[in-house]
Order: C-alpha cells, then structure tokens, then sequence
C-alpha cells in the first residue's frame, strides 16, 4: 500500500532518533491538508472557494484515508452550507496527526516509545523503525527542485503543502529558506496538474496560512 501524503510528511516530521515532532503545529496543519489532498486526488472531495465538499463517500482502500472521509462526510452533512477548509483543519488536525503516526506504526516505519519528563511527565516518541521510505522521500522531492515537476501531482502537490506551511527546514534541511522558498514557489505555480487540484492546493495553503497566522496570534497574545 502507497504511503500517503500525511504520512510522508509526518516522517518529515519526526526526529529519526528522539522520536519528537519537530515544528509540530506548523507540520500538523500540512498532515491533515495532505489527507485533503489525497482525497482531492482519489475524486473523493472538492475544494472550490476556499470550501469542502465530499463529491464521492465510497472508500478508497486506505484504512487513513477512509476515516478522515467517514468524520468529513458526517460533519459536512451537519453542515447548512459547505465548510470552510480552515474549519474543517482546525477541527481535523489532531486527530489526523494521532491517526497518521499510528498508521506509520502499524505500517513498522516508526516504533513507539514511553518515556517521562524530568521523571514525571509521560510522553510518547516515535523513533525512526525502517528509514528506507524517507530516504526515497527526500531524493524524490530534491529531483524535482533540481529537475522541475513531473507527471506525478502528488510530488509536486507535496511540495506545495510544504511550502504553505512554511516547512521547508523539515524537507530541506540544508538549504537556506531564502534559496528553497522562492523555487517552490516557482515549482508549485506551474502547470503540474489538472485545473482543479491546483486550485484545491491554493485554497489549503491559503488556509493554511491562516490558521497559523491565528494558532501564533494566541500563542503570543
């Protein structure tokens, strides 16, 4: 079974020694626009004006992907009007996180582990188990900055989650943002897929944008 967008940059995520998420509010809104996405792409749902819309319940055969379909459909179905992705992210984003690693376990590409702050606080990491996925992760998306898209949507669309939430340290750890940013933007921008998913990658950054811009408004308030 193909790993999924969420999954993919989840294990960007991860440290691949503590275990710890690194930039963990930032990288949960991408996990759970990925989900989107892979939907966007299965011809589940639909993303026009900033809006979700469940176009096809059936499952797609991805026990992740499915029960984010089964919550959307149920909460869209609540809904008068269709709902707005920031909505729907801020809602979704973590249970898709906690529902995403779990995956990744189940899957052996991270293992669990308990350990306890200062002796008192437990917490739970999940250390790198089978880096083989990663590692083709992160040559794939480096040919396509050095090369230009491809014909695969869900690489170039990957990028564009990444570059709309800022996380571009997490996937390009040795090149300076003021470098990988500027050719993301020019990657992301381009004719790399059909009309509609491209529009439903520009409505999730957007909203991306503005959860994080409300999540650092709170934090800091």
């Amino acid at each position: 079974m193909a790993v999924t967008l969420a999954e993919e940059i989840m294990l960007l995520s991860l440290d691949d020694e503590s275990g710890a998420a690194k930039e963990r509010q930032s990288a949960a809104w991408a996990v759970a626009g990925g989900i989107l996405l892979d939907l966007v792409l299965a011809g589940r749902v639909s993303v026009d004006d900033g809006r979700l819309r469940v176009t096809d319940a059936a499952p797609t055969g991805v026990p992740l992907l499915d029960e984010r379909l089964r919550q959307l459909t149920v909460y869209c179905g609540k809904k008068s009007r269709a709902p707005k992705v920031t909505e729907w992210l801020t809602k979704d984003h973590g249970k898709a996180v906690r529902a995403t690693v779990e995956s990744l376990r189940e899957r052996g590409l991270v293992r669990e582990e308990q350990h306890r702050v200062l002796g008192l606080f437990p917490v739970t990491r999940y250390p790198e188990a089978d880096g083989s996925v990663e590692r083709e992760l992160r040559a794939r998306l480096g040919a396509v900055v050095l090369e230009g898209p491809t014909h695969h949507a869900r690489t170039t669309g990957l990028l564009a989650l990444i570059h709309g939430a800022k996380l571009h340290r997490l996937a390009f750890p040795d090149v300076p943002r003021k470098e990988i940013a500027p050719r993301l933007e020019e990657l992301t921008a381009g004719e790399w897929a059909a009309e509609g998913v491209r529009r439903a990658i520009r409505d999730m950054q957007a909203a991306m944008v503005a959860v994080t811009a409300a999540t650092m408004v709170t934090v800091t308030g």
